[in-house]
């Protein structure tokens, strides 16, 4: 025996598929939200880095500009 669907789809159906419906544009929406932030992230990563480098390069010219300091003399050791 094959049973028929019937005509018109029953409360519970359609109640199932509006929290499918939901759930789908709900995840959707949440995997935007996910992308964006990433996207945010990568940019300020990228702006952290270039201050980063632009610090080190002038940190670079200054340790260049300074004269070397002294070496360090050893202290004697005491004989007793």
């Amino acid at each position: 025996m094959t049973a028929k669907k019937p005509a018109e789809p029953s409360s519970e159906g359609i109640a199932r598929s509006d929290r499918k419906r939901l759930a789908a544009e709900e995840g959707a929406r949440a995997l935007a939200d996910v992308e964006k932030q990433a996207i945010e992230v990568r940019k300020n990563m990228a702006r952290l880095r270039e201050v980063r480098e632009a610090k080190e390069a002038a940190d670079a010219v200054l340790q260049a500009a300074l004269p070397a300091p002294p070496p360090k003399k050893r202290p004697r050791k005491s004989r007793v």
